[in-house]
């Protein structure tokens, strides 16, 4: 009987161990799967009407919970905003959109040093 249990507590050791073993390669297959969505950052200077420091701490506490917006910079003193976001989840008409909403209108400065869009 004694024989029975430790054979049956072998086999459950060697399921498990199998079972790992097949949860572990799934894991590192979807990891490294070229077709999974990426994230693909791109950045955008934006040209706003900026008074002081209130203006820019309502972009930065309402930018910064759009979809998609991984990091701002605003700069009074050229007048910019330099947003960087995941454009598989924004782009940047939705972007100046949200702009729009809390009444500080943008525009894409062009020829900006920082831009990738």
């Amino acid at each position: 009987m004694k024989n029975v249990v430790n054979r049956a507590l072998v086999a459950k050791k060697y399921l498990l161990i199998a079972l790992l073993s097949v949860f572990c390669t799934l894991s590192v297959s979807a990891v490294n799967d070229p077709s999974a969505k990426r994230s693909n950052r791109e950045t955008v200077v934006l040209s706003v009407d900026l008074h002081c420091q209130a203006c820019c701490d309502k972009i930065m506490k309402n930018i910064a919970f759009e979809k998609g917006v991984k990091d701002i910079v605003c700069d009074l003193k050229t007048k910019t905003v330099t947003v960087t976001f995941d454009a598989n989840k924004t782009d940047v008409p939705t972007l100046l959109n949200a702009f729009e909403k809390i009444n500080k209108p943008a525009k894409v400065k062009e020829n900006a040093p920082n831009a990738t869009h």
